[in-house]
């Protein structure tokens, strides 16, 4: 995929996973270029909400209203109704989805509300979690509210 925005949630899951963590990365695209990149720190950080869209959030640091309202949040897995929540909080308009086949997330919340989902099932991003998932189970689950 040559869009840079989920260019850059690509390297950030990897760098996650090169960290011992969930390897799911996001990045804040407003006017064509990345403001803010991140990804899961759950286990990096021991964070109970640092997902991989909080920490772009986090990362692009405060905006206004307006700079949101022209975003794209990028992301290589579907945004769990956290991330969904903080989206909509913001009003973010537009959600690059890199694959939803391993996780569905809040996609249909944000499509109710009128955000743009746009789905690209990424072959590297479908890799990460496809490898990821049954090789560490237990923080999969922890991360998704699972037992």
């Amino acid at each position: 995929m040559s869009d840079a925005g989920l260019r850059a949630a690509i390297e950030e899951a990897r760098q996650g996973l090169s960290e011992g963590g969930i390897p799911i990365g996001s990045a804040l695209v407003i006017d064509s270029g990345v403001v803010g990149r991140g990804h899961n720190q759950r286990v990096q950080r021991g964070s109970s909400i640092l997902h991989a869209e909080m920490d772009a959030l986090e990362n692009a640091g405060r905006r206004p209203a307006s700079e949101y309202r022209r975003a794209t949040i990028y992301t290589t897995l579907s945004p769990c109704v956290m991330c969904s929540g903080a989206i909509l909080l913001y009003e973010i308009p537009r959600v690059v989805v890199g694959e939803n086949t391993t996780f569905m997330g809040a996609e249909e919340l944000l499509r109710s509300r009128g955000v743009m989902v746009e789905v690209v099932q990424d072959p590297e991003c479908i890799d990460l979690m496809e490898r990821f998932i049954p090789s560490r189970p237990d923080l999969w689950n922890e991360d998704i509210g699972q037992e």
